[in-house]
């Protein structure tokens, strides 16, 4: 059994750092262990601050199916209630390269797979700061594991985070930041027509309605929502296909273009949906879809996951148009209170959604008090990334400049 087999951090470090018993005890757990925590997950889902389906233990088996070498684990926090042990925290990583970055180091990397949009541990509302204390403490105590944590695409307007911020301050260390963006997220008592109405100009709906009328005139228009495994399994298999036949097909971007992404997509989908966590929404014309949406659940909150229309019928802003038809399915829905867009910022249509969910890049020292390594590469990134940042904006400008022309 490697070094990273499941173990409790209070066998590393039975006190906290002032000698007082740990509260919340953490196991570091690999795939096989996770499989058989479906219950406790679900349970958790109810209690949590923020849901994040990025850390539902299904998909950490995936990933390990598709890469066994890779070290996909997940932190699991529990603390004694009542007499019985209840999980308190799940925070899935793997080991690796920073992402976005020229340093060879070895880190612990949140999300653990490169699809997913969201870091924030998911924990239970009630014992953020200590749960947060003990999972940073056995990482810094387990010899084998980095102690720097690359966190992408943290929630950084949630109340996670701020116990964050309280926990490292207390533990002597602070965050290094990188990028920060808005993006959007829908999370309204309104029903669907009420916000639409509200989001998009009486100009967009005219226009809108223009396309759906033109679009039908062409066959027959239906919108559909299917969650049944196998019905979810087919529409992947089109979603695959749609979005390889575009743009992102030819740019070489598409999931189909890479075998172990096509394959954790198809897998994640399949998993979520045995627990009524996922779902498809298209347009189909003809039964053929034009557009499609793969939509992900986490407890009360969904995620858009991934899109893609086909671009032969571009010209009637299919993903608008599907835009509209979940925006009122999902609100029409009173088990969902939010559902995060997992956009990269607020640009592109999705912006039509009013409310908006602040994440940010981030680094962290699992090590009390810091240490010069994460002072040295730390800096490093920053600086790298920031001298990337303004290549782009000159780039940007310059292609600008020459369309001006």
């Amino acid at each position: 059994m490697s070094s990273l087999a499941i173990h409790r951090s209070s066998e590393v470090a039975a006190t906290a750092a002032a000698g007082e018993p740990r509260r919340v005890s953490v196991e570091i757990a690999d795939a096989a262990r996770l499989a058989i925590l479906r219950a406790q997950w679900t349970d958790l889902l109810g209690r949590a601050a923020t849901p994040n389906v990025f850390m539902d233990p299904a998909l950490v088996g995936v990933a390990a199916g598709i890469e066994p070498d890779a070290r996909h684990r997940a932190l699991l926090a529990w603390k004694t209630v009542n007499g019985r042990e209840m999980l308190v925290g799940v925070w899935s990583f793997t080991v690796g390269r920073p992402r976005r970055s020229m340093l060879l180091a070895q880190m612990i990397i949140v999300p653990a797979y490169v699809h997913g949009y969201l870091s924030t541990p998911v924990i239970d509302r009630d014992c953020l700061d200590d749960t947060l204390d003990a999972m940073l403490d056995s990482i810094a105590f387990e010899r084998g594991l980095p102690k720097i944590i690359t966190l992408d695409m943290m929630d950084t307007g949630d109340t996670t985070y701020q116990a964050l911020l309280r926990v490292l301050t207390s533990r002597g260390s602070a965050p290094c930041l990188f990028d920060q963006t808005r993006r959007p997220k829908l999370a309204s008592e309104l029903d669907g027509k009420a916000y639409l109405e509200k989001a998009l100009s009486s100009s967009t709906r005219k226009k809108l309605r223009q396309h759906r009328r033109k679009l039908s005139e062409k066959g027959t228009l239906v919108s559909t929502v299917v969650t049944e495994p196998e019905a979810v399994r087919r529409a992947v298999e089109e979603f695959l296909a749609m979005e390889m036949s575009g743009w992102k097909g030819s740019n070489g971007t598409a999931l189909a273009c890479n075998e172990g992404e096509a394959a954790f997509m198809r897998g994640a989908m399949a998993k979520l949906a045995e627990q009524d966590n996922a779902a498809v929404h298209s347009i189909h014309l003809d039964g053929k879809p034009v557009s499609m949406q793969l939509v992900a659940r986490a407890g009360g909150a969904a995620f858009t996951w991934k899109t893609a229309y086909d671009e032969a019928f571009q010209d009637f802003s299919p993903g608008m148009l599907l835009l509209e038809d979940y925006t009122a399915a999902f609100l029409a829905n009173k088990s969902i209170g939010l559902v995060d867009s997992c956009s990269y910022d607020d640009t592109g249509y999705m912006s039509a959604w009013q409310e908006r969910r602040e994440v940010a890049d981030l680094w962290i020292d699992a090590r009390r008090g810091g240490s010069l390594e994460f002072r040295a590469l730390s800096g490093l990134q920053k600086t790298y990334r920031d001298a990337r940042a303004t290549a782009k904006a000159v780039y940007l400008q310059w292609q600008k400049s020459r369309k001006s022309k």
